[in-house]
């Protein structure tokens, strides 16, 4: 087993966590991400904001692929099954 095997095999939980992250709080990661894209942009008097703009959807696309990793296509967000109250 080479050194790539091997942090790939300890990383694997990590991602793990972090694809369910993705999915239960995307959109809370990505309005952080804008917050944190104005103000960078603000602190660099917009000379960087190109990059910035750009730097910040490649982040969103991430979290969005992260986000359906293990769905099949078309399927939406992973919900428990609707269970009716019992009386």
């Amino acid at each position: 087993m080479g050194l790539f095997d091997n942090v790939k095999a300890a990383l694997g939980p990590a991602k793990d966590k972090v694809t369910d992250l993705a999915r239960q709080h995307g959109d809370k990661v990505q309005d952080g991400l804008d917050k944190a894209a104005q103000v960078v942009d603000k602190q660099t008097k917009g000379k960087y904001t190109d990059k910035i703009h750009a730097g910040t959807d490649k982040a969103k696309e991430a979290v969005d692929r992260l986000g359906q990793e293990g769905q099949k296509p078309g399927q939406g967000p992973q919900t428990p099954p609707h269970t009716p109250p019992k009386s």
